[in-house]
């Protein structure tokens, strides 16, 4: 169990650093590889995958459905099942390599330091069990007592902006937007320096979208832990990340700040994904999805594995993978492009 202060959350601090994204890592990801062992071969779903996270920074991984966001998610906290295998790879959090722990020390780890609001609300809470039992579990296998959690579970409640009366509801009796913030109290009941975020506010109306996003924001300010935030949608990620990552076919093709990612995208495929999003702002244009589909991972194209999709593909992107060449001091992409 943490040694931190779990009782009380009034008293936390975001971090010193008026800058997030300087400072050693919380979380370094290093070659991080995942496979889905099939009748076919190796699904190769997470293909050395390195990504950095800094203390108080948020995060957002990007890309289609089948990318290997989630599976990161997942690879990260060891709660992966069968037929997905981690093949290779580290994954330090705060200097410990989660792929070392044993049984025990991912018991104490898992929700104490490191959490994840899952991408369905309703499917991650149990539906015969009332909320205020559900919060209490998590917070009692780590060794608070009843009293204890009982009191900090209205506290969550508060801070997540749920009456604490709602505590004695049953999952189905709450609202979607209600049951994600249920979630993300269940999520911070531990005080943990790191929240992952898996499409927290799919299947969520717009306006629903809008407060849950603000409401995160207003979290991370008073707590001050790190987010992994992971979303097909780009459009989410500029509200609310620091840096932003793009998955394409199980590895990350371009990172950069997220302003500058937005004003000055690099790779084909983060433009493909620009174009395919509407904006609420500015002259209208029409959208353009990106053609093709993604390639089958079992065997992945050749060279880089966009090219089938790619409209500035060249004769050397089906024959050669592209290095990851830095752009700016926090911009790098993989692109023959900019491989001169």
């Amino acid at each position: 169990m943490s040694s931190r202060n779990i009782t009380s959350v009034q008293d936390a601090q975001p971090p010193s650093s008026n800058n997030p994204a300087s400072g050693d890592p919380l979380l370094d990801i290093r070659d991080l590889r995942v496979v889905y062992l099939t009748t076919r071969g190796p699904v190769k779903a997470v293909d050395g995958v390195s990504l950095a996270i800094r203390p108080g920074e948020v995060i957002g991984l990007a890309g289609e459905s089948g990318s290997g966001k989630s599976t990161i998610a997942h690879a990260i906290l060891r709660i992966l099942h069968p037929p997905a295998l981690i093949t290779g790879g580290h994954a330090l959090f705060s200097g410990r390599d989660i792929m070392k722990m044993d049984d025990t020390e991912l018991g104490q780890f898992r929700w104490s330091e490191i959490s994840i609001v899952f991408q369905s609300a309703m499917n991650a809470l149990n539906p015969v069990m009332k909320i205020r039992d559900q919060l209490l579990d998590v917070m009692q296998c780590h060794g608070l007592s009843k009293s204890v959690a009982n009191e900090r579970a209205v506290h969550l409640f508060d801070l997540v902006g749920i009456d604490p009366q709602r505590l004695e509801a049953y999952p189905h009796q709450l609202s979607g937007g209600m049951r994600q913030r249920a979630v993300i109290a269940i999520a911070l009941a531990l005080n943990p320096d790191m929240l992952i975020m898996d499409e927290p506010t799919t299947a969520l109306d717009v306006v629903v979208q809008k407060d849950i996003l603000q409401q995160i924001a207003s979290l991370r300010e008073k707590l001050g832990f790190s987010i992994l935030f992971i979303t097909h949608d780009l459009s989410l990620l500029v509200e609310i990340s620091t840096r932003i990552a793009i998955m394409y076919a199980g590895e990350i093709v371009e990172k950069s700040p997220a302003r500058e990612l937005f004003e000055h995208p690099l790779h084909p495929y983060t433009l493909g994904l620009m174009n395919s999003f509407p904006s609420i702002t500015g002259s209208k244009h029409k959208l353009t999805g990106i053609p093709g589909s993604p390639p089958d991972l079992v065997d992945p194209p050749a060279g880089c594995r966009f090219h089938p999709r790619c409209p500035k593909v060249m004769a050397i992107c089906s024959q050669v993978a592209p290095s990851t060449r830095l752009i700016s001091p926090d911009h790098s992409v993989s692109c023959h492009l900019f491989s001169q």
